[in-house]
């Protein structure tokens, strides 16, 4: 898509949303209800266009709060227990043992009970973060006994960005642990300029910190387009979002809402900030169950056991990479992975003493046409040479290894080679004497 066709597109989607969140018409009969948060919504407010309202708390559910360093509004969704989003009951996480997240992050979040987990996203000025980028929207998720909670912090105006974060700072102050998608590279860090540029200290040195974002992309980069939430929101726990705003659009809504004060339009970007949270509560459930306990886990594709064995693989836990990948070639694999996967099998088998399968393996990689095929042809030749001492076999070996893929360490193993076989052929018969 070239930059005429993707500004052209831009310009549709504008056109989109503005058609559907219009400035309400002048004629007093017309009411607007605030379309439900989901099912976070117990009692959706209604504003009649009398006045466009700059008062957010009167269409949203919510307070206006005063702090020490001035006022601005909260609002709170409750997601009820054992109510399934997606393929997911998010008060599942209620029941997940303290040390879930041990091994994910690599032993960094030893115990943590998951009352304690603050899963936190932002709605920003901005997407490229800097001084001048704002975060005007925070929310922040938490699963107690009652269910799925999010809890939204708002500034209607810059003004307010003091008392916003006086608020977050005591409201997570409960909490030990951050969750977030991306938010060590740009949540956090943003959060944090905007607490130096307001002479606050930040909240976040007292919490340990998990990014999901990592282990996504480990599993999941291999299938899918691209690992961004609202993807995998779709693609893992089988939803789709209608009427969305895209994220690129929110900072133009905001500062929409800034020029005209109408603050119906900021219902949609709530809303966007809810699903966001939820849905890194129930991937927070569904990947670091996968890395804890990859035996049990349930992946229908291929491709996502292949990302997580070779997570696996790259922590050590070589005998769970080793049966994810089998399982992985098992369930079927594009050809662009299935080579790549069967030479990883072939070299774990190798470093796990399997050296028959392993033979086997590289056999099956070298009967074929394929990026690996000299790699394992050469795996084949070191196998004869070092441990059957089958040196002309080890040869043949080499030399259909050269015809794959020559390279200069090829050639020296060929010429050694050689040499080893004339030399076992000069080498005299004993006499036997009767």
């Amino acid at each position: 898509m070239d930059i005429r066709e993707q500004l052209a597109h831009l310009r549709r989607t504008v056109a989109t949303i503005d058609r559907k969140y219009a400035t309400l018409p002048a004629s007093p009969p017309a009411v607007l209800s605030a379309p439900p948060l989901g099912e976070w919504e117990d009692s959706p407010a209604v504003i009649t266009p009398e006045s466009p309202s700059d008062f957010v708390d009167e269409i949203l559910t919510g307070e206006v709060i005063e702090t020490p360093l001035g006022k601005h509004f909260e609002t709170e969704k409750l997601y009820q227990r054992h109510k399934r989003y997606g393929t997911y009951e998010i008060s599942d996480l209620l029941d997940l043992p303290p040390d879930f997240l041990d091994s994910l992050s690599a032993g960094e979040i030893p115990s943590a009970h998951p009352t304690s987990w603050a899963f936190l996203d932002t709605e920003t000025t901005g997407l490229s973060g800097g001084s001048g980028t704002c975060a005007f929207l925070v929310g922040v998720g938490s699963i107690d006994h009652e269910g799925f909670r999010v809890r939204q912090f708002f500034m209607r105006d810059y003004c307010e960005e003091a008392s916003m974060l006086h608020s977050l700072t005591a409201y997570l102050a409960r909490f030990e642990v951050l969750v977030t998608y991306n938010g060590k590279t740009f949540d956090q860090p943003l959060l944090e300029t905007r607490y130096t540029m307001n002479r606050a200290r930040h909240p976040f040195s007292s919490m340990m910190h998990l990014d999901l974002l990592h282990g996504a992309r480990r599993i999941f980069k291999l299938r899918l387009e691209n690992c961004r939430l609202v993807n995998l929101e779709h693609q893992i726990l089988g939803l789709e979002r209608h009427a969305d705003v895209p994220g690129d659009l929110i900072p133009y809504y905001y500062f929409e809402y800034l020029r005209t004060r109408h603050a119906f339009r900021l219902i949609p970007l709530f809303h966007h900030n809810v699903l966001d949270i939820v849905s890194l509560g129930c991937l927070t459930g569904l990947i670091p169950a996968a890395f804890r306990d990859p035996e049990n886990v349930q992946f229908r594709h291929g491709a996502d056991l292949l990302g997580l064995a070779r997570w696996l693989q790259a922590s050590d836990r070589l005998e769970e990479a080793h049966r994810l990948i089998r399982r992985a070639i098992d369930l079927g694999l594009p050809d662009q992975h299935l080579f790549r996967a069967l030479f990883d099998a072939g070299t774990l088998e190798k470093k796990l003493g399997l050296a028959h399968a392993a033979v086997a393996t590289f056999t099956d990689l070298s009967l074929s046409p394929n990026a690996f095929r000299a790699r394992a042809c050469e795996e084949l030749a070191k196998h004869y040479e070092h441990r059957e001492k089958n040196y002309r076999m080890a040869l043949e070996c080499v030399i259909a290894a050269r015809a794959a893929g020559d390279s200069e360490g090829l050639a020296l193993r060929q010429r050694r080679l050689e040499a080893r076989c004339a030399k076992a052929t000069r080498q005299p018969r004993l006499k036997i004497s009767i």
